[in-house]
């Protein structure tokens, strides 16, 4: 082969290569468009069947209306006796297009307590959100019932007016436009009774009420109610509550003035008792500037005032200021009262509190409070605390340090620890780990340890366990030792139809020593009856119809759950721990129109809720004083097929 022949061959070798270059990408193309996915048709019989669903039975002609039936059982052990209870509990809803919406809650009961083999129970029939000409909204209740009460009735920040539980008939009217309001309510008085079928004891007096609130001014809003109730409540030898002779005639005059960050607030209170002509007043300033808050006010109560059937403040004279800041990790608010006895019989002294807490990251908090008394009759006493909040994998955890000295050998200390774990979805769990040592005046202190437990459990598709436990062990002349147990088994059986089953155990109760009440200098132990019950309940529910369709809105087809605790908030930290109380027969408002009560445990629920926002609206008519419940109502959005769950904690002054 010559050298001239070369050159040739050496480019027939590069268009060999350019040209397999070339057809590789072809090439593989064609693969990937052999192997290209397509999708499969799956025939229809080769599905399986879809489960029923409940829902697709539901009546949905007409406007909504539910009824609900229940047969309930209690066997109860309360001190030394033994007694059973049997009731029956019938409730129900209906929705009308132009007389608003009407609720009926009622119950039979028969105990054999006492030897008694009678009947007794109680009915609600409420009417709500009925509109008449000139913007005027009405709520009118039948049967066992709450006096109604005004928004500067409600509004009070040092002292509180309480309702007075009646078997009778009240109304309510509200227009919103200029802020007028009037009801009138009059009937028999009375006492709740029952453990799980709860019914009313009729008393032998009456009860009426009557009130307006209006704006005379820009700015000005006034109100003026009158209160008459034969009797008082307190407690009879077993501790139960019980309806007393001693008619009561009060009347309320309220007038505040507010602009923008400002507020003022005069009260007037005249009543005439068993303890002759009493009156007071009191008067509530409130100004924010900044990041601060100022709240002040001065106060008189003559001796025997009085406002209905239960105990108000009395006795008292003086002042308080409150100062409290807020910006960014800081929040710490301080107090003082000066407080003086009319009669002279009663406390005279001052009260100052402090409490401090800052957010340091978004996983840590801590803090500490401070509570000083200082009586000139004796009763000095100090109460301090120290915690700190923290969030990680584990939940929400807080360690509390407490202590309290009241001198004369009573001194207190506490450690706590609470840990909200988290658990998935249907499921939730808090304990609750405690070690104290209570001193008493000329007594050897008692040390006690316990652990308590709040929590919830979803067992398979239809049954659910609820509830909380305490298990105490001491050591002293006021130890309680044993456990306090309050367990809630529900579970449905068919359509429409459910089970549940509750035991109830309660050793009785302390007051804690390191609350320091600067009203009262009563012993920090009260002890109650031991009380144990087994509940059972078979309960129907039927629903059917929808609601009118809203120009702008679809028609709310979809729905869900809503489920929730009242609890009494002790560290005011906004998490339900396992050592705290519920609010058991605390009314629960959904939207303004459907009611339901808290049970023994404080919970609460509403079935078949539209999806979308809801609020949610705690009534404080048997909230123990002096805890309150805010005013505004609880935002809760509820999902398809999904229980929302909402826990609302009541506060008292701190």
């Amino acid at each position: 082969m010559t050298a001239g022949a070369r050159p040739p061959r050496t480019r027939r070798l590069a268009v060999a290569l350019a040209l397999c270059a070339c057809a590789a990408p072809a090439a593989a193309q064609d693969g990937a468009a052999a192997a290209e996915y397509r999708d499969r048709i799956i025939a229809p019989q080769a599905l399986a069947p879809l489960p029923p669903d409940p829902e697709d039975a539901l009546d949905d002609s007409g406007l909504p209306r539910s009824l609900r039936l229940s047969l309930d059982y209690a066997r109860n052990e309360r001190g030394g006796e033994a007694y059973d209870e049997r009731g029956l509990s019938l409730g129900g809803y209906w929705e009308t297009a132009d007389w608003g919406a009407f609720s009926l809650d009622a119950a039979a009961l028969r105990s054999d307590r006492d030897g008694g083999r009678d009947w007794g129970g109680a009915a609600t029939l409420w009417q709500r959100g009925v509109y008449l000409e000139g913007g005027w909204r009405g709520d009118n209740g039948l049967g066992v019932i709450a006096t109604p009460a005004l928004e500067l009735q409600r509004n009070q920040y040092r002292f509180f007016l309480p309702t007075v539980a009646m078997a009778g008939a009240s109304s309510q009217w509200t227009r919103a436009d200029d802020g007028r309001s009037v009801y009138a309510a009059f009937g028999r008085a009375g006492v709740f009774a029952g453990t799980r079928t709860v019914g009313f004891e009729l008393a032998d007096g009456d009860v009426a009420a009557l009130g307006a609130q209006w704006r005379p001014a820009p700015g000005w809003t006034a109100s003026a109610a009158l209160l008459g109730s034969d009797g008082r409540i307190a407690p009879d030898a077993r501790g139960d509550a019980a309806y007393l002779a001693g008619a009561t005639r009060a009347g309320h005059w309220a007038a505040r003035w507010s602009s923008g960050a400002d507020s003022v607030q005069f009260n007037l209170l005249n009543s005439h008792g068993r303890d002759g002509n009493a009156s007071g007043g009191w008067i509530d300033a409130s100004a924010r500037r900044g990041r601060f808050r100022h709240d002040a006010g001065v106060f008189s109560l003559d001796p025997g005032l009085a406002w209905g059937a239960l105990p108000i403040n009395q006795d008292v004279r003086g002042g308080y200021y409150r100062l409290g800041y807020q910006y960014g990790r800081w929040l710490w608010n301080a107090s003082l009262d000066e407080i003086r006895s009319i009669r002279g019989g009663g406390f005279d002294g001052r009260y100052a509190t402090a409490f401090a807490r800052y957010q340091a990251s978004t996983r840590l908090g801590y803090g500490a409070s401070a509570s000083l008394r200082q009586a000139e009759r004796g009763g000095d006493a100090y109460s301090l605390q120290a915690f700190a909040d923290w969030r990680s994998d584990w939940g929400q955890t807080r360690l509390q340090l407490d202590r309290a000295d009241a001198g004369d050998g009573e001194r207190s200390w506490q450690a706590s620890l609470d840990q909200a774990l988290p658990l998935p979805e249907g499921q939730h769990l808090s304990l609750s780990l405690a070690y104290a040592e209570l001193g008493q005046r000329a007594r050897q202190a008692t040390r006690s340890a316990s652990l308590s437990l709040y929590g919830g459990l979803r067992l398979g598709q239809r049954w659910n366990l609820d509830g909380n436990a305490r298990w105490t062990d001491g050591d002293g002349p006021s130890a309680l030792r044993g456990g306090d147990v309050n367990l809630s088994l529900t579970g449905q059986l068919a359509r429409g139809w459910s089970l549940s089953a509750a035991l109830f155990q309660s050793r009785g109760s302390q007051r804690s020593p390191f609350l320091l009440d600067p009203l009262a200098l009563d012993s920090p132990f009260q002890r109650l009856p031991r009380e144990r019950s087994a509940l059972l309940t078979l309960r129907y529910d039927w629903q059917a119809g929808r609601p009118l369709p809203v120009l702008g809105a679809a028609p709310d087809a979809a729905s869900g759950d809503i489920a929730g605790v009242v609890y009494l908030d002790d560290n005011g930290d906004g998490v339900r721990a396992a050592s705290e109380r519920p609010a058991a027969n605390v009314t629960v408002l959904l939207d303004g129109r459907w009611a339901a009560r808290t049970d023994s445990s404080g919970a609460f629920a509403f079935a078949r809720v539209s999806v979308g926002e809801h609020r949610i609206q705690v009534l404080a008519d048997n909230l123990p004083l002096p805890w309150t419940l805010d005013e505004a109502p609880t935002a809760v959005r509820v999902s398809v097929r999904d229980a929302a769950r909402v826990d609302i904690g009541a506060t008292r002054p701190r």
